[in-house]
């Protein structure tokens, strides 16, 4: 969802530094793109053990993501990332079902989903980060995906802009895309395990009828 389907990266680095950096914790905007696509749960614990080299309590996790959530809705709203929707109903007529797999809980974000791409995804069937114990980088995100759908890993795509997104679809058996949408290089996400590498929707959708005979 953050950085395929909405430009939303940006805001989510400024919202994470600032939540952990007031809890004293010290986080950059680099360590968000890095952990992007973890639970909000994850990346805090991440940061904490890195800092004190034990376990946040769920208390302190719960106070940090609030601010987090609370900082993200200051800012102006993510906008659909260009060609998105495109590419979306490109794959329909292709007869090609789409879900969601993020690691966010940002329930206003979630709920734009609808009304940004129209007729696109089943809302019953878009996995955030409540609907798995573990988040990206494991596989369980991109099986509960599959599980959703009704569909064989061998069967599917994703489309992926984050390192640890590519290596949960990776352990998942699924073919994976990476849109490098961020300011992370190419090689982080080849080397997490991206079959092919685009920089936009459009270069994407101009290389589908290759991509789908393969």
């Amino acid at each position: 969802m953050d950085g395929v389907l909405f430009d939303s990266m940006p805001m989510h680095a400024k919202a994470w530094v600032k939540a952990l950096n007031d809890f004293g914790i010290p986080f950059t905007e680099r360590d968000v793109y890095l952990n992007e696509g973890s639970r909000g749960w994850d990346t805090v614990q991440k940061a904490y053990h890195r800092l004190y080299g034990g376990e946040c309590s769920s208390e302190t996790v719960d106070k940090i993501y609030a601010t987090k959530s609370r900082v993200f809705e200051t800012l102006p709203p993510a906008q659909p990332m260009p060609g998105a929707y495109a590419l979306l109903q490109e794959l329909q007529r292709y007869n090609i079902h789409s879900t969601v797999v993020t690691g966010s809980g940002e329930l206003t974000t979630i709920n734009k989903i609808e009304n940004t791409f129209p007729g696109i995804f089943d809302p019953q069937k878009i996995v955030t980060a409540y609907n798995v114990e573990k988040g990206k980088p494991y596989p369980d995100p991109y099986l509960k995906g599959l599980e959703m759908l009704d569909v064989a890993a061998s069967d599917a795509i994703v489309i992926e802009n984050a390192p640890l997104g590519i290596q949960s679809a990776v352990a998942a058996g699924i073919f994976s895309i990476a849109i490098n949408t961020g300011p992370l290089p190419d090689n982080d996400l080849s080397e997490a395990g991206a079959e092919l590498i685009y920089h936009s929707m459009d270069e994407l959708q101009s290389d589908l009828p290759l991509i789908i005979s393969r």
